[in-house]
């Protein structure tokens, strides 16, 4: 499913490591239902990858070259391990955080996301340079000032209208969590503008390089009673306000009139089995197709029946094959079930 929306993987960026030994490439094909009334519509998605790194994409009928079009076709959220970069891992992480949403959420800005990174690509390249030419870098550093407020509007405008739809899933899922503050910084100075900036560090720009500010180096602080959340926070509680902040995210889209589909890896993980019931509940109650993987499959069936009192399709993954299975546990060769 990953795959499909995003044409990667979300365990490894090499496409050899999950080609089939003694195989070419690898085919992922699917098909999604259309939102709203008329579910028979779906629309078909294709993605090969060889392990040349040659790539081929399809959405329908026709070939098409970027993977956005997938993700606005497939929206997907992913909830494993690796969301607790949200909080310890680097700005990057939360900027991609932001940047899910704008481009979900917030479609008219798309453009000026794109046109930023154009720009801050050509001016560092013109500051790398040995002779300049200050009309060029004039050109790319009004543009970059341009875009770079917009999109920093744009991030900043997502996170206000997330706020609303966090609170009540994070007061569900921990409570004592509902005290978290969220706080967007633009990656400069907010009492002054990026032009205005831009001008003054024009001459550390040109020494170090590159441009040192801009939504380039923006980030989004998650803080509690004054300290970073990371900090402060056990796993446990780290996952469920990471969790929270996805489903926030996914509210949102649902909100706008489009599904998401969510993509749990060992939910109870660092998890109990109250607090798994808890998540299941929030899932459950925002009726968006969910996908959890896990080794004991009890845990999520108890955890999802009690949610919603829903019936649960669960599938048993065994040499390549996937089946269907209707009962309380999954036999396996070694006893533990899948």
């Amino acid at each position: 499913m990953h795959i499909l929306g995003t044409a990667r993987s979300f365990r490894t960026g090499k496409p050899r490591s999950q080609i089939q030994y003694g195989k070419d490439c690898y085919v992922v094909r699917g098909e999604r239902a259309a939102d709203g009334a008329d579910a028979s519509l779906r629309a078909a998605l294709g993605v090969q990858r060889a392990r040349s790194g040659e790539v081929k994409l399809r959405l329908g009928t026709d070939d098409i070259r970027s993977a956005a079009r997938l993700a606005d076709e497939l929206p997907l959220l992913l909830i494993n391990s690796s969301m607790f970069d949200l909080l310890i891992g680097e700005p990057a992480q939360r900027r991609r955080f932001l940047d899910w949403g704008v481009f979900h959420v917030e479609h008219q800005q798309r453009e000026a996301r794109q046109r930023f990174q154009r720009a801050l690509l050509q001016r560092n390249m013109l500051l790398r340079r040995g002779n300049i030419d200050r009309l060029e870098l004039d050109i790319w550093t009004r543009d970059l000032a341009v875009q770079g407020e917009a999109v920093a509007a744009a991030r900043g405008a997502f996170l206000k209208a997330l706020e609303p739809a966090f609170r009540p899933i994070v007061a569900a899922l921990a409570p004592e969590l509902e005290a978290v503050e969220l706080a967007y910084r633009r990656g400069w100075d907010a009492a002054t503008g990026f032009a205005e900036t831009l001008e003054r560090s024009l001459d550390s720009d040109l020494d170090q390089g590159f441009t040192q500010t801009g939504p380039q180096r923006a980030d989004l602080r998650v803080m509690l009673h004054g300290h970073p959340a990371a900090e402060t926070l056990s796993r446990g509680q780290q996952k469920l306000l990471v969790t929270a902040l996805k489903l926030a995210q996914g509210q949102l889209l649902a909100d706008s009139g489009t599904s998401v589909l969510f993509l749990v890896d060992d939910l109870p993980a660092e998890l109990d089995a109250e607090r798994c019931e808890r998540v299941c509940r929030r899932l459950s109650a925002m009726r968006a197709q969910t996908l959890i993987t896990c080794v004991d499959g009890n845990a999520i069936r108890a955890s999802w029946l009690s949610a919603n009192d829903e019936a649960v399709q669960m599938f048993h993954v065994e040499h390549g094959r996937v089946k269907q299975w209707g009962g309380q546990s999954v036999p396996h060769e070694d006893g533990v079930p899948r």
